[in-house]
């Protein structure tokens, strides 16, 4: 390893020096270092702190050249390189080099990057975001029995001693993306049963989750109670709201305990649904009904008042209901969320 591992600064090429790099690694990854070995033995062959992070676990890794750990918050990285497997960025490697960068650090840091994906796919559990689908349907089922769960929980990467947070999500957004933008920092894993994805989370930023995803939280710290919380809640969602955790139902959950064909018989439900071959309505509708005022509906609308107040006044004599009085209202809300849990 010493003969093969020549500090860069003595290099006399840059493409010797660059074929040195390679077969350096090489060596390591034929040794099978685990990721502090690989950080170690880096931040020696640069001469400066190496670095490594796993985005799943938060887990970072510094390195100085004498072999120790790096103290202290770290410095902006002199250069980085994702670490990505299966075509998902899993962490970062980076050096932190206090002078100019050097001709082979760019080298260095993508053999780096390489080199800690090998090791994370060697010693697992996986770190990509996508799972194995069975696995995440053994958490979240109601059938599983506990022995069962825990072991799936395991094999996921999850601590069986910390709550699991669920998530029913549909998007065209790349579910492997909106995992990791729910939890960055910690376990996170994906899958698609039927058409819903699910999202297993240590813990869930619903402010990161991005724009056209629709997304329902448990709020549960059973996975299987949890994932029929999130459902219920996906259910709930639309243009104005894409995002609702369970917790913040409240009482209106209790309408998905309707039987369909009694919410369609209702006749407040059935006025609404009438409302459907008029989207601008429907929209004035459910902008008057999210605000309560008929002001705030018009700045949502980009309306004058007075063009909101009459379409209220249309939709009004349609559904038979007066939208000005606080039971009027009332009704409208709930015709609305019971038409939104049909449609979903």
């Amino acid at each position: 390893m010493e003969a093969v591992a020549q500090r860069l600064s003595q290099l006399d090429t840059e493409s010797e020096g660059a074929i040195r790099v390679v077969m350096f690694y090489d060596t390591l990854m034929r040794r099978r270092v685990d990721l502090a070995a690989l950080a170690r033995s880096s931040a020696g062959l640069a001469e400066c702190t190496a670095g490594i992070r796993l985005h799943s676990t938060g887990r970072v890794i510094r390195m100085t050249p004498d072999g120790r750990d790096a103290p202290g918050p770290p410095p902006p990285p002199s250069t980085t390189e994702p670490i990505t497997l299966d075509d998902e960025e899993i962490g970062t490697v980076w050096l932190e080099r206090t002078g100019p960068a050097r001709r082979l650090d760019l080298v260095l840091v993508d053999r780096l990057a390489i080199a800690a994906a090998a090791v994370v796919e060697r010693y697992g559990p996986a770190r990509t975001t996508m799972a194995d689908p069975a696995l995440v349907e053994l958490v979240i089922s109601a059938d599983t029995d506990e022995a069962a769960r825990t072991r799936a929980l395991r094999l996921l990467g999850f601590a069986t001693d910390l709550p699991v947070r669920v998530v029913a999500v549909r998007a065209e957004f790349p579910l492997d993306q909106i995992g990791r933008l729910l939890c960055p920092a910690r376990p996170v894993k994906a899958a698609t049963l039927a058409d819903v994805g699910v999202v297993l989370a240590s813990t869930v930023d619903s402010q990161r989750i991005p724009a056209g995803v629709r997304a329902g939280i448990g709020a549960s710290e059973r996975p299987d109670r949890a994932w029929r919380e999130a459902r219920t809640a996906l259910r709930f969602t639309g243009p104005r709201e894409p995002v609702i955790r369970f917790a913040d139902l409240g009482a209106l959950a209790l309408l998905a305990e309707i039987p369909p064909q009694a919410a369609r018989d209702n006749p407040d439900v059935a006025a609404i649904a009438g409302l459907a071959g008029n989207p601008e309505d429907l929209d004035t509708l459910d902008a008057y009904c999210a605000t309560g005022s008929l002001r705030q509906a018009a700045d949502l609308l980009h309306l004058h008042h007075s063009s909101v107040a009459r379409r209220l006044d249309q939709i009004g004599k349609a559904l038979r209901i007066e939208l000005t009085e606080p039971a009027g209202l009332t009704r409208a809300r709930l015709a609305l969320a019971a038409q939104r849990l049909l449609a979903n």
